[in-house]
């Protein structure tokens, strides 16, 4: 059965990816871009199934027109793809406010705003799967993208409560969380803070050293995500969180072990919180 895609950020990396491989598999494919040259691009990719639209994905009223626009004009949207977004890379004394509220503004309130102007119409037909891409980096941390990792935590706990709020509508909620794929995050789509405060040059210069002479050597295949992200669109019971790639799969393995340990370390303290007459809230 062919469907219709809403996916944004599919000018290139694995939004590209995304869309190309539905495309691919014979679906129809919107795709939100920046630049009109990306548009004229996209569209050629399938004339007449490779449809693109302009959009900011930080104009909420602009996501939900275009939005209504595809339903009216393209069809119903079957699957929708918040993947717009960039990194931001610095320490986190070193960063600026400005550049933390931007870096919400583009992967936290967008993929929001993706989300909210499309649940209605999927909540209304009691169908559809909702798939917003965060990283690794929203189940682990490490040093130096704190302002990254915060966006995409917010990502994660936002879209796993929406899943448990819409599946009695039959509508599923996947946040797709990948580690290192050969796309450009790393190079273009990457804003870094200029180092200010020597006392990290330590934890910070291997850090930034290591991922700029990563760039473009990654052991992720963007057409192997999207393979992957295709295939769970016709299970019954699709994942809520998707990690994707070894690496990925191995460090929020370590990550999460890590916080497990310690909350059993520390598990007598958490419990003498308690009221000792045991009472709970409801349910």
């Amino acid at each position: 059965m062919t469907k219709i895609f809403l996916i944004t950020g599919a000018s290139s990396g694995l939004g590209r990816a995304f869309a190309e491989a539905a495309l691919q598999a014979g679906h129809t494919v919107v795709g939100t871009v920046r630049q009109q040259a990306d548009a004229e691009a996209f569209e050629q990719l399938q004339p007449g199934k490779s449809l693109a639209r302009l959009l900011d994905v930080t104009d909420d009223e602009a996501v939900f027109r275009t939005v209504d626009e595809i339903e009216t004009e393209v069809g119903p949207i079957d699957v929708v793809i918040a993947n717009a977004g960039y990194g931001h890379e610095g320490v986190f004394e070193e960063s600026t406010m400005a550049e933390l509220r931007a870096q919400f503004e583009v992967n936290v309130f967008g993929v929001v705003a993706t989300v909210k102007a499309v649940l209605p119409y999927l909540r209304q037909r009691r169908r559809g799967h909702i798939l917003g891409v965060t990283s690794m980096a929203g189940l682990i941390t490490v040093p130096g993208t704190s302002f990254y990792q915060g966006s995409k935590y917010a990502v994660e706990g936002i879209l796993e409560t929406v899943g448990k709020e819409v599946a009695p509508f039959g509508v599923h909620v996947t946040a797709i969380a990948p580690g290192s794929f050969r796309t450009d995050w790393a190079g273009r789509s990457m804003v870094r803070t200029d180092r200010s405060v020597p006392d990290y040059d330590q934890v910070m210069n291997p850090i930034r050293d290591h991922r700029l002479a990563a760039s473009g050597k990654q052991l992720g295949d963007p057409r192997k995500a999207a393979e992957a992200v295709l295939r769970i669109l016709d299970v019954p019971n699709p994942p809520a969180h998707l990690v994707l790639g070894s690496d990925a799969l191995r460090l929020v393995a370590n990550g999460r072990a890590a916080v497990d340990k310690e909350i059993e370390e520390w598990a007598e303290l958490s419990r003498s919180t308690d009221f000792p007459d045991g009472a709970q809230l409801p349910g």
